[in-house]
């Protein structure tokens, strides 16, 4: 009886750490945000973030970036690696900088992340038109397994990215432009990382662990994007508590 009720415990395990279920069967519209806490104009869009966070069709990243730390306060989510990819899309968008606050949807439009009547329109537009390539992600005992589907074009090229994902984390800011706030992010990526390139064939990648502990979260996306990968968005997975 014991061991009957250990399998039964792990089959359960196994499904509840399986890829999240969509709206309408759909992959959701990635948002990603970049801000700072340093920064006083980017408060409002960290509010319009947590407010997409809670919806079914869209799956939304906060991404703290570091160049705005020289305003007097050291943002304690942001990482290189996050500024590295605003900066990556800037030149992929053959924009000449950087700003905050930068919400980019779906990897196609880029748009000032307080502007919410411009962001929900940009949503609406992606939803009606989304690629999507099948992309599953799932927890097992010693790794994550990613799997992406066959489709796509003849000779089409795409990257798969692992972000490692917070949540939730609240701040007391006690410097620079925001000093004296305490603020409540979502869904912060403590770390983004390409594992992958998928060439319209299927595709299925096991991630040790211990190569996803560099720091703490409690969420993981997988997102496929074309070319480089500071393309259109074709597939998306994500995963709580894996």
């Amino acid at each position: 009886m014991k061991t009957l009720c250990a399998i039964l415990a792990f089959a359960g395990l196994l499904l509840a750490t399986e890829s999240h279920a969509w709206a309408n069967g759909k992959r959701p519209v990635v948002i990603e945000l970049y801000t700072s806490q340093g920064c006083s104009s980017c408060p409002p869009a960290d509010a319009l973030l947590a407010r997409l966070a809670d919806r079914k069709d869209v799956l939304a990243l906060s991404l703290p970036i570091t160049y705005w730390d020289m305003l007097g306060w050291k943002d304690t989510l942001a990482s290189e690696a996050n500024t590295r990819r605003q900066k990556a899309y800037a030149e992929a968008m053959g924009h000449g900088g950087v700003y905050t606050p930068q919400m980019i949807v779906d990897g196609v439009n880029d748009l000032v992340g307080s502007r919410e009547a411009a962001i929900e329109a940009a949503i609406d537009a992606r939803a009606a038109d989304l690629r999507d390539v099948p992309v599953s992600l799932s927890a097992l005992p010693h790794e994550l397994r990613v799997a992406v589907g066959p489709g796509g074009e003849r000779g089409e090229v795409a990257t798969i990215w692992i972000f490692e994902i917070l949540g939730k984390a609240t701040v007391a800011i006690h410097g620079g432009e925001n000093d004296g706030r305490s603020m409540t992010y979502r869904n912060v990526v403590r770390e983004v990382k390409a594992v992958g390139i998928w060439k319209g064939q299927q595709v299925s990648l096991d991630l040790p662990r211990q190569d996803l502990m560099s720091e703490p979260h409690d969420k993981v996306a997988v997102i496929v994007q074309e070319g480089g990968g500071y393309g259109r968005v074709i597939g998306a997975a994500f995963l709580d508590s894996p």
